[in-house]
């Protein structure tokens, strides 16, 4: 550490003047005490009022007592851990060679749950060698960050940022506290929060009290990201125009200043869906000799990276849950029949049961009936529950027989045959390749999971729900940054995260010898797989 000559912690009372003493401060609590008391008093001896005039009322008098209260405690600890500075270091830097003195006081305006509070904490300045730093001691001591907004404040933005979009949640916030952040700042917000979430996720620790089965789901979901094109006209420098004076003609305005989207061909997609790999892994406890009951300690993980990193993150946590390779525990992996995470589940769960969903299955079933008989007929219906339950008898082999020889008998010419023998090639392939993960009847018998219903359903939660609405567009790394919160919140490990992040910038704060800043406008990049 640098060495200090000397150390000049005495207040100077001049330096001072503009900063309000603590008995001027205690008399400000007492006087929005009073003023909370005349309130209540004045509403229920005056002329009638509703019980909702009354209520509003209070809420604002119990602010204006919460601001005054937090002003004299911050000057109650500023003068504390000035004291407590003073009483360390004297004598302590004599002969070395740099120095702190103090600086005037500066007047910071700080919003909090109860509204804008304006305070003062004294700067020390460090000097030598034409070097100047310094910092606050309050701020360092009580872990306020950089940010104008309290701790808690940013918190419930971000957590509400991670469940609507950050205008509607920059609304929410506004009807309960009275100084609500911009979005701007809420998004700031979770860009900062989503530079910690990847250490969080591998240093929590495991779930106490697990099964003895572990499921692990794999699914994968799209996102609409912007183009090259919109990312170029997004950041370019904006001529300055006038603003239009009626709302109706600002849009036309807009439109004319850029050029037309040229005309999607068929098959086109205007969402430029960018996909990211959704794990969902649980354990099932086993009752009796075949019974399994679950879902137990359900856990979420969602990336944009690519799906050899998913794949990763679940192989660590699943040695940290105890079902290493070596374990000898059963661990259940399944997909939706993507080659690539078949693959993947070879190569990171090589000992894992690999089973293919069952309902996707189903479909290449129902598409290769459609080809052979009417749709819609009772026929069809007939024949596919035959086919289905062949399926959960383990008899797939029958099911692809029965097709194959269904493929031989449509002629190769006449109207429509080419497209129907090319749809029921492509199923009779789907389900051939795939007849080691389908069996379905065996699984049953020991109770295990056939079907991905539980990772279907939080790509729709997670990822539809919150990032696939019309005219969003996304970058990836800042929608990575939204997905991986809102993981960590629906597994119930928000308060354990917001404790993480504040006790390692806190931290920062304390050896760097100054306040770290939360918000950010630049994204943790995308991570990268091993």
């Amino acid at each position: 550490m640098a060495k200090i000559s000397s150390l000049s912690l005495v207040r100077n009372p001049e330096i001072d003047a503009s900063a309000p003493s603590i008995e001027m401060l205690r008399e400000r609590v007492q006087s929005a005490v009073a003023e909370a008391l005349c309130v209540v008093q004045t509403q229920a001896t005056g002329p009638a009022v509703t019980y909702r005039e009354v209520e509003r009322a209070i809420r604002e008098a119990v602010l204006g007592v919460g601001r005054a209260l937090l002003v004299l405690f911050l000057g109650l600890r500023e003068a504390h851990v000035m004291a407590e500075h003073h009483a360390k270091h004297q004598g302590r830097y004599q002969g070395l060679t740099r120095s702190f003195r103090v600086a005037p006081p500066i007047a910071r305006s700080f919003t909090t749950w109860f509204g804008v509070v304006r305070y003062h904490r004294t700067y020390l300045r460090q000097c030598g060698h034409g070097e100047r730093h310094g910092f606050h001691p309050l701020d360092v001591s009580l872990g306020l960050n950089q940010d104008r907004f309290s701790w808690n404040v940013l918190m419930v933005a971000a957590r509400l940022a991670t469940k609507m979009a950050f205008a509607e949640a920059k609304l929410t916030l506004g009807s309960f506290v009275p100084d609500a952040p911009s979005t701007e700042v809420i998004e700031k917000t979770v860009l900062g929060l989503g530079n910690h979430a990847a250490d969080f996720v591998e240093q929590a620790p495991a779930p106490s009290d697990d099964g003895d089965v572990l499921v692990v789901l794999f699914d994968g979901k799209g996102a609409p990201t912007v183009t090259e094109r919109e990312l170029a006209r997004r950041r370019k420098k904006h001529s300055k125009h006038g603003a239009c004076s009626s709302r109706r003609h600002r849009g036309r305005q807009r439109r004319s200043r850029h050029p037309r989207q040229p005309r999607r061909n068929k098959g086109d997609k205007s969402k430029n869906a960018k996909m990211a790999t959704m794990v969902v892994m649980y354990t099932l406890r086993r009752v009796g000799t075949r019974r399994l009951e679950g879902p137990i300690n359900v856990r979420h993980y969602a990336s944009f990276a690519p799906k050899r990193h998913a794949f990763e993150v679940a192989r660590r946590l699943a040695d940290k849950r105890g079902f290493r390779c070596d374990s000898g525990k059963l661990v259940q992996v399944l997909t939706d029949g993507d080659r690539d995470l078949a693959q993947l589940c070879v190569e990171f769960f090589p000992d894992a049961e690999h089973t293919v969903d069952f309902y996707h299955v189903l479909e290449y079933v129902h598409v290769a009936g459609e080809c052979l008989l009417r749709e819609g007929s009772q026929e069809l219906a007939k024949w596919f529950d035959e086919q289905r339950q062949r399926l959960l008898d383990d008899q797939a082999e029958h099911v692809v027989h029965e097709l194959r020889a269904q493929l031989a008998a449509i002629s190769k010419t006449g109207p429509g045959n080419k497209g129907r023998r090319e749809r029921l090639e492509k199923a009779l392939l789907y389900i051939e390749r795939r007849l080691p993960n389908i069996r379905y009847g065996a699984l049953r018998r020991r109770d295990l999971e056939i079907g991905t219903g539980a990772v279907e359903g939080a790509v729709k939660r997670i990822i539809g729900r919150r990032c696939d609405h019309g005219g969003m567009r996304w970058i990836r790394e800042r929608v990575e940054a939204v997905v991986q919160l809102r993981c960590i919140e629906i597994n119930g490990q928000w308060d354990h995260f917001e404790a993480f992040v504040h006790e390692r910038l806190h931290l920062h704060a304390v050896v760097l010898e100054e306040p770290q800043r939360l918000q950010t406008s630049h994204p943790a990049p995308l991570p990268e797989a091993a």
